[in-house]
């Protein structure tokens, strides 16, 4: 397979495992409504909030939207959007590698991208997500009008390159047909079953190749035989054409004289459609639409690629269920978690610049009072539910790789069992063993766990801590801060001690 190759590659390809651990401290003057619902708006550079939701968010994100920097040379003033293609794949990267990480075996990654580097990123997701995971490059009509005044070309398109953590796992969710597509459903016989479309009533078959459906039926109208010509024959068997008689499902024109008839499909339970790779304006938005809704939310609109509801609206259509969990780390003035939530999905929304606190909050606060753009009255939106507004802490680990002071036996428990096991923790325990993944036990001794009033505190590991210790038959992983066990009694208790927190890495 291809890789992509660039000056500081080398030196790229470690910063996702470098970028610290961080707290995420809770801001109650930025939340708003009911903040148990688990929505999360981040403020902070987003490589580092990607790193600490690791530890509680791995493989749990049925869905990622992100609108990185374009490197258009157009750049605008919350993102740098002028970065030559190497500081570009050096920013995008790393957190591409960390997402990955987030994103549920059975999900999905959606990625807006223009002509300036969505060869590159393809090249970059082939290598993360694996080619063999690519799913399509969606083609977005952004533009009502070209632009006329443009040297070669108007730029009317922008791409969706989507990826699935595992292919043989991810479906999209088919969607309902469009206005357009009702279009082609009428009612010219005043059916009372309502619009019908229809097809032929014959097949790409040979009467050699199927004789079975190859016979006369009856026009009922004129009493007339009729035959399918021999090189495409009737596309049912006797049986079912009768079937399709007593539901008066077959068309045989207006005045019932039509030399062959046609099968009539009705809007009403009809199929949903399979997804297609072009969207149209009328379908999924444009951008003078997105700066309107902008405008009319915020009085001015600062933000130069800003994508419309209705675009957010029918990825998260396609690619999720009520109550699953989306995330957008280049967050914006807010739009995924809007759509996220007027749809009843859980979303993380992470934005490092100020427009955290003047744009995605109060955008939010007006979703929750029932705010009626975007997609609102598509969807009947009424109001109501929550969030919480966050911004990163201080590092878990000082430079030195110390624990730092204040550090709680759950937050450094979460780190030391993602460490092992790349999995979030599944509950706060509360005694030292963390839980059992496979056949192994994983235990932390810290911070006064096991309320030993001792220097230590129950941090070192000896014979009476042991004992003290939820049982587990089989093989244990300890960390503490010492072990006085030799190697003999470790191996005799099947037991590997770690020492916190140089062994403690994450990822």
């Amino acid at each position: 397979m291809p890789i992509l190759h660039w000056l500081t590659r080398e030196e790229d390809l470690k910063i996702s495992g470098q970028a610290p651990y961080r707290l995420i401290e809770p801001v109650d003057e930025y939340s708003y409504g009911d903040m148990t619902t688990g929505n999360m708006i981040i403020q902070g550079d987003n490589l580092d909030a990607l790193k600490a939701l690791l530890p509680y968010y791995a493989g749990k994100a049925k869905c990622i939207y992100i609108d990185p920097p374009y490197n258009t040379k157009s750049a605008f003033q919350h993102y740098d959007d002028n970065l030559e293609h190497t500081k570009w794949l050096e920013v995008i990267y790393p957190r591409l590698e960390i997402l990955r990480d987030l994103l549920k075996e059975d999900g999905s990654i959606w990625i807006s991208i223009d002509d300036n580097e969505v060869h590159y990123l393809k090249i970059i997701l082939d290598e993360i997500f694996g080619r063999k995971n690519f799913i399509t490059n969606v083609v977005w009509q952004k533009k009502v009008s070209p632009a006329n005044d443009a040297l070669w070309f108007s730029g009317d398109h922008e791409h969706l390159l989507v990826y699935a953590k595992n292919k043989n796992l991810w479906r999209p969710n088919r969607l309902e047909k469009d206005a357009t597509q009702q279009k082609f459903y009428n009612n010219p016989d005043d059916d009372p079953r309502g619009p019908w479309n229809s097809t032929a009533y014959t097949c790409a078959k040979t009467a050699e190749e199927r004789p079975n459906l190859y016979y006369p039926i009856i026009n009922p109208y004129t009493g007339k035989e009729v035959w399918p010509k021999k090189t495409r024959v009737w596309a049912f068997s006797q049986d079912r054409h009768e079937q399709n008689q007593r539901e008066k499902k077959i068309y045989w024109g207006k005045d019932g004289t039509a030399k062959m008839p046609r099968f009539k499909k009705f809007l009403e339970g009809s199929k949903n459609v399979v997804p297609r790779s072009i969207w149209s304006y009328q379908d999924a938005g444009h951008t003078q639409e997105s700066m309107i809704e902008g405008t009319i939310l915020f009085g001015e609109n600062r933000f130069s690629t800003p994508k419309p509801e209705k675009l957010i609206y029918k990825i998260l259509r396609i690619a999720t269920s009520n109550n699953d969990l989306i995330l957008d780390s280049f967050l914006g003035s807010g739009t995924t978690a809007a759509v996220a939530h007027k749809i009843g999905r859980r979303y993380i929304g992470i934005e490092m610049s100020i427009s955290a606190e003047t744009h995605c909050s109060p955008r939010l606060r007006k979703v929750i009072d029932g705010e009626q753009g975007g997609i609102s009255k598509i969807i009947n939106w009424q109001g109501g539910g929550g969030f919480r507004f966050y911004r990163l802490g201080t590092p878990i680990f000082d430079e030195n790789g110390s624990i730092r002071k204040g550090i709680t036996f759950a937050q450094l428990g979460a780190h030391a069992w993602f460490s092992e096991t790349k999995t979030p923790l599944p509950k706060i325990p509360d005694s030292p063993l963390l839980g059992i993944h496979g056949d192994t036990a994983y235990y932390l001794l810290f911070n006064g766990i096991l309320k030993d009033k001792s220097v230590n505190g129950g941090n070192v590991l000896t014979s009476k801590v042991l004992e003290s210790l939820p049982r587990h038959d089989g093989t244990k992983v300890i960390y503490g801060e010492r072990c006085l066990f030799s190697a003999s009694r470790l191996k005799e208790c099947q037991i590997t001690f770690k020492h916190t927190p140089y062994d403690i890495k994450g990822r």
